[in-house]
C-alpha cells in the first residue's frame, strides 16, 4: 500500500510505503498550537518507507512548507510522523488506535473507542 500527500499548494510532495507501525490522535498542546485545532490525528512510518520532494522548513521538529505553511510531517532518524490532514485521499482508512496526551483532551470530545489512552506520550516502539 502506498500513502501520498502533499502541502495546500502542491509544492512539497511525499510517499509512504507500507502500513504505518503507529497510528493516533494526540491532544497536547503543541499539537493543538500548530493545528489550530483540539487535536491531531498522525501516523508513523519508517523512515526507508518514506520520501518527499520539495523545499521544507522545520520549526521544533515540524516540517512544513514554506510556501503555504501547510503541515506535513516530523522527520526523525528512524521514522517519521505524518498528519492524516496532508493525505491526498481522505478517509485515508488509517485508523487510530491510540490516544495521546488525554489529560488535554476537551472535555466535550469522547474517547475514542477501542483506543489505547496516554495521558502523555508513551515510549516510541519501531
Amino acid at each position: 500500500m502506498t500513502f501520498l500527500g502533499s502541502c495546500l499548494c502542491g509544492a512539497v510532495r511525499y510517499q509512504a510505503d507500507g502500513e504505518p507501525f503507529r497510528i493516533g490522535i494526540c491532544h497536547c498542546a503543541d499539537c493543538r498550537k500548530e493545528s489550530g485545532s483540539s487535536f491531531t490525528s498522525f501516523a508513523h512510518w519508517r523512515r526507508d518507507a518514506f520520501t518527499y520532494s520539495g523545499e521544507i522548513s522545520t520549526f521544533a521538529g515540524r516540517s512544513f512548507c514554506p510556501r503555504c505553511g501547510g503541515r506535513l510531517f516530523c522527520l526523525n532518524d528512524n521514522d517519521v510522523e505524518i498528519r492524516f490532514g496532508s493525505l491526498d485521499n481522505a478517509p485515508s482508512g488509517l485508523i487510530p488506535e491510540m490516544e495521546v496526551w488525554t489529560k488535554r483532551r476537551e472535555n466535550w470530545l469522547p474517547a475514542i473507542p477501542g483506543t489505547e489512552r496516554h495521558e502523555e506520550d508513551p515510549p516510541l516502539k519501531l
